[in-house]
């Protein structure tokens, strides 16, 4: 008797040799793209050169911008996963040309949603329940959806309030692995050429950090740390943060509180449709609020405590009313070593006090390892401190272009950043984002001067007796400004 023939599912095949090539495809795309929007800076850097009038080089660099922006937001928005957190870091007012701007912000919260077939079997998957017994009520259209979840709106069986119940993609971690090791061989080139930074050592924390994010029960617990310890240090919290349902919690499914608000992105539009002047009183005062809630918020987190929220990027943040502030998804947090949280804390303070010798030491202290042989070399170094370390711009500038020819980037190298490092680096720099974005221009060292001086004064480290005076005094000025 012959054996039953043997069916192949061409369709199944077909599925397995896609996934199987699917990091291949993606690297090749990638590659492909980064080739040619490097060399189209590349070739337009030699072609002004030939060029000798100014203005003639301005509108050149900005249709090349225009010309990299649209190839930047389509590599994004096609890979999407890792790309749009990408986009989300160089897509900052501060840091990037206006043209990337433009493009990149709409790039918040648009990643692919996954169906509601598949969200549905991954909750009963997770929950080991019917999604009919779990819920009254669960929305099938998402509140949005990003790199490695979305989310959606819902109410408990038995509840009164609702909740948003976060479900992760599924497949998506590897994908994300692979884009991460592309960029980390890239920045390996771009630090050997163009930027005298040490841009490896922030892809590798990157890739520590995303790598957290795929634990939702990892994340609900940083949520609730830090949720406590705002609660705790203040007599009412600067931001909001979301309670954890803390049995509806596993690794792929996280559900919280549901927190009503306007994305901090259209706080413009709102002002606008409540009749308000968005260049008036009303409005510059609701938007300083928002700011110094946000900026108290992670002073004490960082320099208090050294556990932060680590990607305070405008799509985690909310405007509740009367211009509260909540602080969304905990997937990124950092534990800063006592160490670099001190010894941020002294730099803090050497940029408040424009003190370029303890500037320096600070960046000695943190295991910074810069190289430089220009002139006023620690002119430079503090110049340095304050782009990477404070939000606050120079009189008349919109935009640092940190990798500019006259940038302090430039002009001392960075040979070695510790990978720790890069959650405040980042956090700082998206700070900056959000107060050029909304207009004002301040300094967070400022701000933080007196929670850096009592963080090293409760490490004996403070040893200034006028300095503690000036430390008490700001830090009744704070209670006073922060009373309601």
């Amino acid at each position: 008797m012959l054996p039953p023939p043997i069916v192949f599912d061409l369709n199944d095949v077909k599925q397995k040799l896609s996934l199987q090539f699917r990091p291949l495809q993606r690297s090749f795309q990638f590659w492909v793209r980064a080739i040619d929007i490097y060399t189209g800076y590349k070739v337009l850097q030699l072609r002004v050169n030939f060029e000798k009038d100014v203005m003639k080089q301005e509108a050149m660099w900005e249709r090349q911008h225009e010309l990299a922006a649209d190839k930047i937001f389509s590599m994004c928005s096609d890979l999407g996963g890792f790309f749009l957190k990408i986009a989300q870091i160089i897509g900052k007012p501060d840091l990037a040309p206006a043209a990337w701007v433009k493009r990149l912000v709409t790039l918040c919260d648009q990643a692919p949603a996954t169906s509601f077939h598949t969200v549905k079997l991954v909750l009963e998957n997770e929950l080991g329940l019917g999604i009919d017994e779990v819920f009254d009520r669960f929305d099938v259209e998402p509140l949005g959806s990003a790199s490695i979840a979305q989310v959606h709106r819902a109410r408990l069986k038995g509840d009164k309030s609702d909740v948003v119940v976060k479900v992760q993609h599924p497949g998506v971690q590897d994908l994300m692995m692979t884009d991460i090791r592309n960029l980390q061989a890239f920045a390996l080139y771009m630090q050997k050429t163009d930027i005298k930074f040490d841009l490896y050592s922030v892809t590798r924390e990157m890739e520590k950090q995303i790598g957290y994010e795929f634990d939702f029960m990892r994340e609900a617990s940083a949520m609730e740390r830090i949720r406590k310890f705002l609660y705790k240090v203040n007599r009412r919290t600067p931001v909001l943060v979301p309670r954890v349902i803390r049995d509806m919690v596993t690794r792929r499914v996280l559900v919280m509180e549901y927190v009503d608000g306007v994305p901090i992105m259209n706080l413009g539009d709102e002002i606008a449709k409540r009749g308000i002047n968005p260049h008036g009183k009303v409005a510059a005062a609701a938007k300083q609020k928002i700011l110094q809630s946000l900026s108290l918020a992670y002073g004490q987190m960082i320099l208090k405590s050294g556990f932060f929220h680590a990607d305070p990027h405008p799509g985690n943040i909310l405007i509740c009313k009367g211009s509260e502030v909540a602080l969304l998804d905990y997937g990124q947090v950092k534990d800063l070593p006592e160490q670099l949280r001190l010894g941020y804390a002294s730099l803090i303070l050497a940029i408040a006090d424009g003190d370029s010798v303890r500037a320096s030491a600070s960046f000695r202290e943190l295991g910074i390892d810069t190289l430089s042989k220009c002139e006023n070399e620690q002119q430079e170094m503090f110049k340095l401190a304050q782009t990477m370390f404070d939000t606050k711009l120079p009189p008349g500038v919109k935009m640092l272009q940190p990798f500019s020819d006259e940038s302090s980037i430039k002009k001392i190298a960075v040979q070695a950043f510790p990978e720790e490092l890069f959650s405040i680096l980042r956090t700082v720099h998206l700070l900056r984002g959000l107060s050029v974005g909304l207009g004002i221009n301040y300094s967070c060292a400022e701000q933080w001067r007196p929670i850096a001086e009592e963080a090293l004064s409760q490490a004996g480290r403070f040893k200034d007796k006028n300095l503690q005076h000036r430390g008490r005094l700001h830090g009744i000025l704070k209670t006073l400004f922060w009373r309601d």
